[in-house]
């Protein structure tokens, strides 16, 4: 995961702070345990990353939920820009993903 080595933490936007929570029931706390645990599938986010370099994410929290994830590099540290829970498809693409780190 060469994209994650560099960063050194999280930046919460304090705009956005609980929007996660409002919008999917995503606690922040959840969506920065994803980071911690593996698989954790990576990809750029070319279509979204026009003014600013994007990556989304497939992810679980500690507890298993799995997490679909958007995030951007600010520096050092990642900024969360929204959480879900992941759809059918990408359910399907994590598992995928999980069998050839088994």
């Amino acid at each position: 995961m060469k994209i994650l080595s560099k960063f050194a933490g999280f930046d919460w936007d304090e705009g956005n702070k609980n929007k996660n929570w409002i919008k999917h029931r995503v606690l922040d706390a959840e969506c920065e345990e994803i980071f911690f645990n593996i698989p954790l599938v990576v990809f750029p986010d070319k279509a979204h990353s026009k003014g600013e370099e994007r990556h989304y994410v497939l992810g679980k929290t500690n507890r298993g939920r799995l997490l679909f994830l958007v995030f951007t590099p600010r520096g050092d540290k990642i900024r969360i820009i929204s959480a879900r829970d992941m759809s059918k498809k990408e359910r399907r693409c994590y598992y995928e993903s999980q069998k050839s780190h088994s």
